[in-house]
């Protein structure tokens, strides 16, 4: 793995540009992030119905920014995208840039709804397949740290459930590789409320950033509200560095109980108090669900 990254790391930018309009029919747009557009399209190569995901350029610019002292060069969200092969990972079939110099995936299309919408209304498809969406989501985050990544944005927005009722990462735009430069104290970024106390506080950082985050996720699947009063503001962040979780239990009264520990554990203020890796949180949450299945 590691000859891999540094193969990865030393590789030259892809050069070749892509003139959008000619190669793809766009659709509808399906979604929005911070740094990106994303459009149901039809690219005209293959007559296949993709995602086409167009980052923005100058926020790109700003982002990589920050990465420009660093030794081995921050690999592309396209890079690091088309190496990922996992079920529960949205699979990226190109990437490159276009005629306007912008950076560019092509990705799998998706029927599905986001994981936010599903927490927000609580319905028959999100309390049937909770635990099984979140130990979904826990392999495809297990998955992706044994490639040495960290993700740094997981939460429900980044997820998408099928039509299946199974979940597909799909965001890596904050994505830096899992080596001691990069886990160096600073680099604050991220979704703010799933953000792990030693990152606010710019300390170093590793991929226990994501089993918090992980953390926050599954509550909020359970709970239909975060473990802190949520909030952009730096008021609202700083909350969950001083002030112990909400009760997991006590506002999901018939949760699992081991489940509950589980999720708990995961939101300790001190990452040595935490889970250490998403490979011992799963464990018990796949014998929860096992154990679910058979009664």
């Amino acid at each position: 793995m590691l000859n891999f990254l540094k193969h990865l790391l030393s590789r030259k930018p892809r050069t070749a540009k892509v003139d959008i309009g000619a190669r793809f029919q766009l659709v509808a747009r399906v979604g929005q992030g911070s740094m990106s557009k994303v459009w149901r399209a039809v690219d005209l190569r293959t007559s296949k119905t993709v995602a086409l995901k167009i980052l923005d350029l100058e926020k790109t610019k700003r982002l990589e920014s920050r990465f420009l002292k660093m030794k081995d060069r921050k690999p592309t969200e396209g890079e690091i995208a088309i190496t990922l092969k996992h079920p529960h990972i949205v699979r990226t079939l190109e990437f490159g840039v276009t005629t306007k110099n912008e950076q560019f995936l092509v990705m799998e299309f998706i029927e599905g709804t986001s994981l936010s919408y599903l927490v927000d209304v609580q319905n028959e498809v999100m309390k049937k397949n909770r635990l099984r969406m979140i130990v979904e989501l826990g392999e495809a985050i297990e998955y992706f740290h044994r490639q040495n990544w960290i993700h740094r944005d997981i939460c429900p927005r980044n997820i998408v459930v099928d039509q299946n009722a199974s979940i597909k990462l799909i965001d890596f735009g904050l994505v830096v590789p899992n080596t001691p430069e990069y886990q160096a104290p600073g680099n604050r970024t991220g979704t703010a409320i799933y953000m792990a106390p030693e990152l606010i506080k710019r300390q170093r950082t590793d991929q226990r950033i994501d089993i918090f985050a992980y953390a926050v996720t599954c509550f909020e699947m359970y709970a239909k509200e975060l473990p802190w009063p949520g909030g952009e503001t730096l008021e609202a962040v700083v909350q969950h560095i001083n002030l112990p979780p909400k009760d997991l239990r006590k506002l999901v009264p018939d949760i699992d109980r081991v489940v509950a520990k589980v999720i708990m554990r995961g939101l300790a203020r001190d990452p040595s108090d935490r889970w250490q890796t998403m490979g011992q949180m799963l464990a018990p949450l796949r014998e929860a669900l096992a154990k679910s299945k058979s009664e």
